[in-house]
């Protein structure tokens, strides 16, 4: 039940989303949608209980003009998807210009994406990256082909590689259901890690980046009094396959551990415990960040 209803509100979102579009910019030269049946398919199953999620995803362009400082403009294009657990997900945005080249191109989308990362999750946000785009995207230009192309494409390749270790921080992880979620999601993920329930919960997963970022985009939805990302590490792996990946682990697999505070409320953790196990893997610095005074 409840997952339905944050798709239709997840549809709602979107909805809105383009009627505030089509408001702003009313100009096909500005914003168009490439896929008309996707939008109402879409209005279709926000307002009818019965309705199939849609087949496809809405898809539209928006064109941009930066303010550059020399006469001759740069249009800047858009192209969106909006996939159908946006905006708890990013949009899918490809930015192209004939003044681009590709590696130019690869560059600006990289750092457009990496921008929404750290600022747009959950939230709706095809307006702040057309104004990233309109602000930042012109520099890209003039940027020199750093050392030759050929780096850049290589580096396209061994993007997806990028080994991730999250660690989460919640008030409290009690719920059996979630921590089922938490461990299923993990193993289905290859991620490995520890889950500490109680109050306070700490939750690790690492693994590769992309498989961290689905877990993290899964966990959030999850009603919670308070859960955070406290603190991110990536590695970049060049090209590394699969041995390189079980290289950077400092968990073999993914486990609950009960540090219990002996008879004290009993679902209180014992801190020393874990400050203990965490010294083991080589994580000790990572339990200031949780429970340090500094910083706060």
């Amino acid at each position: 039940e409840t997952t339905e209803m944050t798709n239709r509100e997840e549809a709602e979102i979107q909805i809105s989303e383009l009627d505030l579009l089509s408001s702003m910019f009313p100009y096909e030269e500005e914003f168009i949608v490439t896929d008309q049946l996707a939008v109402a398919e879409l209005k279709h199953y926000m307002e009818n209980e019965s309705a199939e999620m849609p087949s496809s995803k809405v898809q539209f362009i928006l064109n941009v003009k930066p303010e550059v400082s020399n006469a001759s403009t740069v249009e800047f294009s858009m192209a969106c998807a909006l996939p159908f657990k946006y905006p708890t997900v990013l949009p899918e945005i490809t930015v192209r210009s004939s003044l681009l080249s590709r590696s130019q191109q690869i560059h600006l989308n990289s750092d457009l994406k990496t921008y929404l990362m750290q600022n747009c999750s959950g939230e709706p946000c095809i307006l702040s990256a057309r104004e990233w785009v309109k602000d930042h995207a012109a520099a890209y230009i003039d940027k020199e082909l750093s050392s030759s192309s050929v780096t850049t494409s290589n580096a396209m390749q061994s993007e997806d590689i990028t080994f991730t270790r999250l660690w989460i921080y919640s008030h409290h992880i009690y719920n059996k259901q979630k921590r089922k979620n938490i461990i299923d999601w993990a193993k289905e993920l290859s991620l490995s890690g520890f889950c500490m329930p109680g109050k306070p919960g700490v939750v690790c997963v690492e693994g590769l980046q992309s498989s961290c970022e689905e877990f993290w985009s899964r966990v959030r939805r999850l009603t919670w009094k308070r859960i955070l990302i406290r603190h991110r590490e990536d590695v970049s792996l060049e090209g590394g396959g699969h041995a390189e990946i079980q290289k950077q682990r400092k968990f073999s697999t993914l486990e609950e551990k009960c540090f219990d505070a002996h008879g004290a409320r009993g679902n209180h953790m014992d801190l020393g415990q874990l400050y203990r196990f965490l010294e083991e893997k080589g994580c000790a610095d990572i339990f200031q960040m949780y429970f340090g005074v500094e910083g706060h």
